[in-house]
């Protein structure tokens, strides 16, 4: 007999907003998804510059400002979620992000055992340990995005099961990233019109946004220290200053001046095309000092072909320890970045052009945690 088919199921999303980001861009590729595998999506947030997009794949969006850090949110919503949840017939309620998950959570709690959805979390990163925060492993199952975050979460909160964590790697879309991907005519043409000093230049990339953790000094000492040697190394700081991160760049900027490197350094500020920034560099470096629960931009950078030295710490070291070992940096020892470097500019290494990071297996694993909480047939992956 040919395999049982799942039956449609109603998943309902709820996250603060619809701007940018991880978890937001997470939530409109698990909403895609489902509507392609034939399934309801309803996402909640405030709203914002991804609803177009979101509707547009054939999500249903409630613009509720669930993610408004008050004491006052969860009474506001709490009621209005449980009627949405009963009325709608919600299969599973996916909490992605604290204060949403805290409306989630208590108005799950108040339902019928035996009518309610399926609860399900996602924990995005390392959040401080305390009471809000528990909210994120309340869920009948809780996605961590790492093996780091995995442990994290066991380590942390010794009452959640091993048993209800479930391992799902973020993933990128292999279309999207792929390997060898050239920017177009149009793209270099416009990059070499505003940076006309970095025709033929050798391109080391690090990006991030301007904060202490994402290891700058670092980066900054290398390009220092190989500019003798390589001449025509040219270090880029993709990533924007936040108001509050301003004076941290100007002192970014200052150290870059003491150290001599004005014109081997360019800072870029905030852009949407790091994947063709990435693609024309010769290396992509991640540095930063406190362990990332994934660290999609390594990910990003390898699935193109472009080689990465970072940390091992975190996710980064995963992703490293399983494609590109040698890219694998001891934290915070600068010399072994600098000899790294120096021999992958020599012999760029050779990256594996298919992995298991990818975008599919992401979304099919997730799913299967919908189904099995259901308990529908899984899909094979």
């Amino acid at each position: 007999m040919p395999p049982e088919s799942p039956r449609r199921l109603t998943v309902l999303q709820i996250l603060p907003a619809l701007e940018s980001g991880g978890v937001e861009r997470g939530t409109l590729e698990v909403g895609k998804y489902l509507v392609e595998q034939g399934h309801r999506s309803i996402v909640i947030s405030a709203g914002g510059r991804l609803v177009e997009q979101l509707q547009r794949e054939g999500s249903e969006h409630l613009a509720w400002d669930v993610g408004r850090k008050s004491l006052l949110t969860p009474p506001r919503y709490v009621g209005r979620l449980r009627r949405i949840l009963r009325d709608e017939q919600v299969d599973i309620l996916h909490i992605r992000s604290r204060m949403p998950g805290w409306v989630a959570y208590l108005a799950w709690k108040g339902m019928d055992p035996e009518h309610r959805p399926h609860l399900v979390s996602t924990v995005h990163g390392m959040y401080s340990v305390n009471a809000y925060s528990a909210v994120m492993t309340k869920g009948e199952a809780v996605i961590a995005v790492s093996e780091t975050v995995r442990q994290y979460v066991l380590d942390r909160y010794p009452k959640v099961e091993a048993d209800r964590v479930k391992l799902i790697y973020r993933g990128v879309d292999r279309a999207q990233y792929a390997y060898g991907f050239q920017p177009s005519a149009q793209w270099l043409e416009a990059w070499r019109g505003q940076y006309p000093d970095l025709a033929g230049k050798q391109l080391l990339t690090l990006p991030g946004r301007i904060t202490r953790l994402k290891g700058h000094e670092d980066f900054l000492g290398l390009i220092a220290d190989l500019k003798q040697t390589h001449p025509a190394i040219h270090g880029l700081i993709v990533g924007g200053a936040e108001p509050a991160k301003q004076a941290y760049l100007d002192e970014l900027r200052s150290l870059t001046t003491r150290l001599g490197i004005d014109s081997h350094v360019t800072f870029t500020g905030q852009r949407s095309d790091l994947r063709e920034i990435m693609a024309i560099s010769r290396l992509v470096l991640s540095l930063s000092t406190q362990a990332e629960s994934f660290g999609r931009t390594v990910l990003e950078a390898l699935s193109l072909g472009i080689p990465v030295c970072g940390y091992n710490h975190g996710g980064v070291g995963e992703q490293l320890h399983a494609l590109l070992p040698d890219g694998m940096l001891p934290l915070g020892d600068e010399q072994a970045l600098r000899k790294t470097v120096r021999a992958f500019l020599q012999a760029p290494p050779a990256v594996p052009r298919e992995h298991e990071f990818t975008l599919r297996n992401m979304l099919a694993a997730t799913l299967n945690v919908y189904l099995a909480l259901n308990e529908e047939p899984t899909l094979a992956t």
